[in-house]
């Protein structure tokens, strides 16, 4: 059985574990936290990041990594596009996810407002995550809105990478006690709560819940 190594709460970490709950696959996780990793999880991952994935004798590091393997290991149910285009935009979408996304929402949001003070004992400047929150997120909340149709998808009305990848960010800020304000980002709104609603996102946000205690 697959090992996913990495902390639950990780929005990377996330992405993997929603990718294979929505290809029904069983695996095994392995709690692993990102500071002064050991040498041997270093051989797995040698930039000492996560998640990290075992599957046999095989290994492998990085989520956008990870999931394109398992897409091509496992590929039904598909989770990138078959048109060439679509696919393109949907790597797109992970890729503004894994850059744009996590460099607010992980960064300066989460982070502070969570792993700091939690974790590393750390102060919370509550203005300055407000700051962010104010004057970051709009852009790229008001690019998102206008990437969206009527079907809770990105990409060509169908659930893929492009999905997950950016569902996975809107957990993390679910979970420093902000959201999406429907009457300004309404389709933005009603996208994130449709991915998260996903039995695939629903248990897996139930379970940081119950293990960080985290609200929402």
């Amino acid at each position: 059985m697959p090992i996913v190594y990495g902390a639950s709460a990780s929005p990377f970490v996330r992405k993997v574990r929603a990718f294979l709950a929505e290809k029904g696959l069983a695996y095994e996780r392995e709690d692993v936290m990102p500071i002064n990793v050991s040498a041997e999880f270093r051989k797995i991952s040698p930039l000492g990041k996560i998640p990290a994935l075992r599957d046999g004798d095989r290994t492998l590091a990085d989520s956008s990594v990870i999931c394109a393997y398992i897409e091509r290991t496992h590929p039904d149910p598909p989770l990138y596009p078959g048109d060439a285009y679509d696919y393109a935009r949907a790597l797109w979408f992970e890729e503004y996810a894994d850059t744009a996304l996590v460099n607010v929402i992980g960064a300066k949001i989460f982070f502070k407002k969570v792993v700091a003070p939690v974790f590393l004992n750390q102060p919370v400047n509550d203005a300055e995550i407000q700051k962010s929150v104010d004057e970051e997120l709009p852009p790229l909340f008001d690019y998102l809105e206008g990437q969206l149709g009527g079907a809770n998808a990105l990409v060509g009305n169908r659930f893929s990478i492009g999905d997950i990848a950016v569902g996975s960010m809107f957990v993390n800020l679910r979970h420093a006690g902000f959201g999406v304000d429907p009457k300004r980002w309404p389709k933005l709104a009603r996208y994130v709560a449709a991915v998260h609603e996903r039995p695939s996102f629903h248990a897996l946000i139930a379970e940081d819940r119950a293990t960080y205690g985290f609200g929402g």
